[in-house]
């Protein structure tokens, strides 16, 4: 049980330790939380890939950002993903994908 709550307490505390001065601000709040918990579990699927990716020497697949928040948000984990060693397993890389997420859309999620 100490275990599962260590994990957790450092996957809570991974973005802020990775936080840099690029960080892009909150989204306004023109979507409800629920729509905003259920992107962010949809960009965890992003971020695995681009784990993946990244594992096999695959080169960066950015979206084209279009003014919208989702590339954004999507193309902001994927560059983080590369550049961070740190991130070296499929439950870093959700973590880290939804915790990011969530921050950015300005949602709390209560696991």
């Amino acid at each position: 049980m100490k275990r599962l709550c260590l994990i957790v307490l450092g996957a809570l505390l991974m973005p802020a330790a990775w936080a840099h001065g690029g960080h892009a601000g909150n989204i306004p709040d023109d979507m409800p939380d629920a729509q905003k918990i259920r992107f962010c579990e949809r960009v965890r699927d992003h971020a695995l890939q681009a784990l993946f990716d990244r594992d096999r020497g695959s080169p960066m697949k950015l979206y084209e950002e279009d003014g919208s928040h989702g590339p954004r948000i999507v193309n902001h984990i994927i560059r983080r993903i590369y550049d961070e060693p740190q991130i070296s397993s499929p439950k870093k890389a959700e973590a880290f994908g939804r915790a990011t997420c969530n921050e950015m859309m300005g949602t709390q999620r209560q696991d």
